[in-house]
């Protein structure tokens, strides 16, 4: 229930006021005579703060060949990609790799695939497929010739993966689909047998390199939902993570299967069965060692599918008791790859620093052989990826070079380099930068600083943004912006954009706290688990703690404190007005009031029972204890609403819900409901559109003050 982050516009919305009730006290507080409060910004200046956020040239997914000869990248938006290829010591000199039949054709084309011998790439690309816009996987072989279409789908593929001899193609694959798999995406309309008709399933497909617009061949079973898969290097078999139909619901459940062509799956991995700290929890990113004997996973309490981070786990290939490799490292892995049987790179998260380790096995690797931990390869201030999965890296095959995009408050992405065999400094400056695409380029919004604060014995980790052009001696206001999840994490990274972005209230005088209060990764598996059978209290303590140091060394008035969130960053938006008076203004996306109700509207109930620790049927006081709707008496500030109608993972009810109560209770609010939108808004006129009255709201109930000396000498 994660993803916070919406980008641009505005368009028809369903305003809860204007469409269906007059509601919402929204009278500003009256001035004294010497007390004059600043007009709000407009919306026409807000959408020009906007336009500015992005001026870096921008790309997609980044991947090295397995020689290290050539580079890949994808650049493009919403119009159209486009696929190039270069030497990565000469990134200026690029070849366009498509599979368009002109120059002039625009294709949306990505998602790319190496060829173990380097001399050719697989891509998604809709060339041959204009009025319905459907990709198939297309081959270059990077020679000047046409990219060669080797499918005929009607579905919705991703994730090609390349078998290791060369000879197969597996992908990702929802035949017949009718919308994006997974739960950030609006739901279908409800109709028909409710969890029974409909439901449409992600299977590893497969088809040969060398096929002709042929239709893929399904390995997977058509009663397992397939979230993530990996080869076996015999290139014969598949390690996937995988559950029982519905995909976006039981991914929390899911199991860890290994499959030998078209025989029957086997189950290798069952968090439920297992004892142990793994018990119950989740497992993601499957990776089968080089001698194919053992399978290392990414394991822990995660929130959501994609937003992974726990321990780093081992298991034999034909199952058993699983082992945990770094039990008690205060770091969140992410993304991992064999370097060899003995050797294992992980990418984590460390405190706000994202870094690339090596684990050295040595001993019996399954049971109880020593690991050591290497110094970081890199560890940047930074987001760092290339493009596939959260923290993922690209590498040549003899893993000499791992090739990602990375960015920084202060610097807009770029594309780097890191080598093991190399010793470098901390940061930016200790990779090899590749890219140039954005010399020069400076950001629109104020500075930044990783900030840390104890709360009760916890270290907590957070970013400060500035006011752009932060002048020390004036007092401003501050919003603290909430991340969702909770098992999630923020990281510095260049742009914004339309929802509820950090950088534009930057950009527009405020100070912004991203704080990454217990619940969150970075700091290990315990400090994510802090919050179970608590939520809004630690954490909650966590960020007034934040609040309390932003204060204390900056010129922050705190009389103009405000809060915003989307989805877990909601919930706590809603809960903290219910237990605080520190917020003079709250802006609450995709929200969650009661989650005694949540937990029978939602369509990923399985995500909540390892959080609260049984259902709310078999324990509703664990549910009751963090529902903000049961607290709405002591709730005093003004609050926006805001929710898309289709929303799966934060249903709308709940949105409704706390509005009513707010407007039971006479306090200021508005809820503003966006059609056809579901948990991540994709329309960027509605995404915009958030943007604009998040500002309006905080503007409105935490103005600027100006005496009348002020206002008659015309101001600052």
């Amino acid at each position: 229930m994660f993803r916070k982050d919406l980008r641009e516009s505005r368009p028809t919305v369903l305003s809860i006021g204007s469409a269906l009730l007059l509601f919402g006290l929204l009278l500003s507080p009256l001035c004294a005579q010497t007390d004059i409060a600043r007009p709000a910004p407009d919306r026409s200046h807000i959408e020009e703060v906007l336009r500015g956020l992005n001026r870096a040239r921008n790309f997609g997914q980044v991947a090295i060949s397995p020689d290290g000869k050539k580079l890949a990248w994808i650049e493009g938006g919403r119009g159209g990609s486009e696929i190039l290829v270069a030497s990565p010591t000469e990134l200026s000199k690029s070849q366009r790799v498509t599979a368009a039949a002109s120059p002039n054709q625009h294709c949306r084309e990505g998602e790319l695939a190496w060829a173990p011998d380097s001399k050719s790439i697989a891509f998604f690309s809709d060339c041959g497929n204009s009025s319905d816009h459907q990709a198939d996987i297309y081959l270059s072989k990077l020679d000047g010739t046409p990219a060669k279409r080797l499918t005929s789908l009607k579905g919705l593929p991703q994730a090609p993966a390349f078998s290791g001899d060369g000879s197969k193609i597996a992908f990702l694959y929802v035949e017949g689909a009718t919308r994006p798999a997974g739960a950030l995406a609006a739901m279908k309309p409800p109709s028909g047998v409710i969890g029974e008709d409909g439901v449409e399933i992600q299977r590893v497909a497969e088809v040969r390199a060398d096929a002709d617009a042929s239709a893929p061949t399904l390995l997977t079973p058509a009663n397992l939902h397939v979230y993530e898969f990996d080869w076996a290097p015999d290139s014969k078999g598949l390690a996937y993570i995988a559950a029982d139909p519905p995909g976006e619901n039981n991914w929390w459940v899911a199991k860890l299967y290994s499959q030998v062509g078209g025989s029957e799956p086997k189950p290798v991995l069952s968090p439920a069965e297992v004892s142990g700290p793994l018990h119950g929890l989740q497992i993601a990113v499957p990776r089968w060692s080089p001698d194919g004997k053992a399978i290392a996973f990414i394991g822990g309490l995660m929130s959501d599918q994609g937003s992974t981070g726990g321990d780093v786990w081992i298991v034999s290939a034909e199952g058993g008791q699983p082992r945990d490799l770094s039990q008690g490292r205060p770091t969140s892995p992410a993304w991992i790859e064999w370097g060899s049987n003995d050797y294992l790179f992980v990418s984590e998260l460390a405190g706000g620093n994202a870094q690339l380790i090596r684990y050295r096995l040595t001993g019996d690797r399954l049971q109880n052989g020593p690991v050591t931990f290497g110094s970081p390869i890199f560890s940047i201030p930074g987001t760092v990826g290339d493009g596939r999965l959260e923290m993922s890296l690209s590498s040549t095959a003899d893993r000499s070079m791992f090739v990602f995009g990375a960015s920084s408050f202060e610097r807009p992405r770029e594309i780097y380099a890191a080598k093991p065999a190399t010793t470098m400094t901390s940061g930016l400056e200790g990779v090899m930068q590749l890219s140039h695409f954005n010399d020069g380029v400076q950001p629109a919004w104020g500075k930044s600083e990783s900030l840390s604060w104890k709360s009760d014995g916890f270290r907590v980790q957070g970013w400060l943004l500035f006011p752009k052009e932060y002048d020390p001696g004036k007092k401003y206001p501050l919003i603290v912006e909430v991340h969702g999840g909770p098992a999630a994490a923020v990281t510095a990274r260049w742009g914004g954009g339309g929802g509820l972005s950090s950088t534009a209230f930057s950009a527009l005088g405020y100070f912004v706290l991203e704080p990454n209060p217990r619940g969150s990764y970075g700091q290990g598996e315990a400090f994510t688990q802090a919050n179970r059978k608590d939520f809004g209290y630690g954490d909650l303590r966590d960020i007034l703690a934040g609040v309390d140091t932003v204060i204390a060394k900056y010129p922050v008035d705190p009389q103009r404190v405000g809060i915003t969130g989307w989805s877990y960053g909601g919930f706590m938006t809603m809960f903290a007005v219910t237990q605080t008076d520190r917020f003079k203004a709250a802006v609450s996306g995709a929200g969650l009031s009661n989650w005694q109700s949540y937990y029978g509207e939602n369509s990923i109930d399985q995500w909540m029972i390892p959080y609260f620790g049984a259902s709310v049927y078999d324990d509703p006081a664990v549910y009751a204890k963090s529902s903000a709707i049961n607290y709405i008496k002591k709730a005093k500030t003004p609050t926006l609403v805001v929710v898309g109608d289709r929303d799966g993972e934060c249903a709308a009810p709940q949105s409704y819900e706390f509005w009513h109560a707010l407007r039971d209770e006479h306090v200021p609010t508005q809820l503003v409901v966006y059609p056809n939108e579901g948990h991540g808004f994709v329309n960027p006129e509605h995404r915009r559109d958030v943007m604009d009255r998040a500002v309006e709201w905080f503007s409105k109930y935490m103005p600027e003050r100006l005496s009348t000396s002020q206002t008659n000498s015309g101001g600052r």
